[in-house]
């Protein structure tokens, strides 16, 4: 139900049916687009496919719906528009459109990092679809480049999350989420301070191997990075000289778990890391892409069926 008070959204306008040419109903759609007049165009493509659903146009009418919908910020009926033209059309050669289009109408609604990050999730989940399903197309290479930033965004809000638990005291509850930063995340802006978080939180738990374990890796990987300088600080100023203990091989899996099983020393900051921490070729990890800008609402209609 809604407030009183809050403002109605208008309805979209409705164009009284009278039978008009399929080439003229698509045609003014297009010119509605031309001239930003997102409803107007929604309900041209509309008629398009009520008065001639069977046809190629009525094809191309949805997806542009979904377009003009996306257009005017309505992501929820462009998103169910782009559902739709996937539903009626897997096969076609558009649909990898239709995918990207739903992707970027999450990527869109992307919030700051105090806030739930549902959308932020669907993006990531969406992007990784177009990546999975069309590898090699234009639209894969995008959405590459733009889940390195929405991976960065679910790491601040873990990093947010994970602070706020130390200011409380709940140390364990911080442990948590600054793993999850650097388990999932590794790649993105805020390894660095997770691995000292995790430095600083192994400390006051007592737990003194898994502090310096987390030192060495923070060295080993960001040698010149602040964070490693405060972690490196706070563990020496404690009297420790850590050295990772070898682990049993092949216990651990993840990247920055077989670094511990090297017994690396930590080394001073801004050391480059000796080359017995370096991954081995065949399990580095790859650079992050570059952050790109968000996606200009022009670009998309370039690459929409020709247009």
């Amino acid at each position: 139900m809604v407030a009183a008070g809050c403002a109605r959204e208008k309805p979209k306008p409705r164009l009284a049916y009278e039978e008009r040419p399929v080439e003229l109903l698509y045609a003014t759609g297009a010119l509605k687009l031309d001239e930003h007049r997102w409803s107007e165009a929604v309900s041209y493509f509309q008629e398009v496919e009520r008065q001639h659903p069977y046809s190629e146009w009525s094809r191309r009418a949805v997806l542009m719906t979904a377009y003009a919908h996306y257009q005017g910020n309505q992501y929820a009926d462009a998103i169910q528009a782009a559902d739709r033209f996937i539903q009626l059309y897997p096969g076609n050669p558009s649909v990898v459109y239709a995918y990207y289009l739903k992707a970027i109408c999450y990527f869109e609604q992307i919030v700051d990092v105090g806030r739930d990050q549902a959308s932020t999730e669907q993006a990531l989940a969406s992007l990784q679809e177009v990546m999975q399903r069309f590898p090699n197309s234009e639209y894969a290479s995008d959405a590459r480049l733009k889940v390195d930033m929405v991976k960065d965004q679910l790491a601040g809000k873990e990093m947010a999350i994970g602070r706020y638990y130390l200011k409380q005291g709940q140390t364990l509850a911080a442990i948590g989420r600054f793993r999850t930063v650097v388990d999932k995340y590794q790649t993105t802006t805020h390894t660095p301070e997770a691995l000292y978080r995790l430095v600083e939180c192994y400390l006051t738990v007592g737990l003194i191997q898994e502090a310096t374990n987390n030192g060495a890796v923070l060295g080993a990987n960001f040698p010149g990075d602040a964070w490693y300088s405060d972690a490196y600080r706070l563990l020496t100023d404690r009297g420790l000289q850590p050295a990772v203990e070898p682990k049993t091989p092949g216990a651990k899996r993840s990247y920055l778990d077989r670094l511990l099983n090297r017994g690396t020393a930590l080394p001073p900051p801004g050391e480059h890391a000796p080359p017995s921490v370096a991954p081995p070729a065949e399990a580095a990890e790859p650079a992050a892409a570059p952050v790109p800008a968000k996606p200009k609402k022009k670009g998309l209609f370039g690459r929409l069926l020709g247009h």
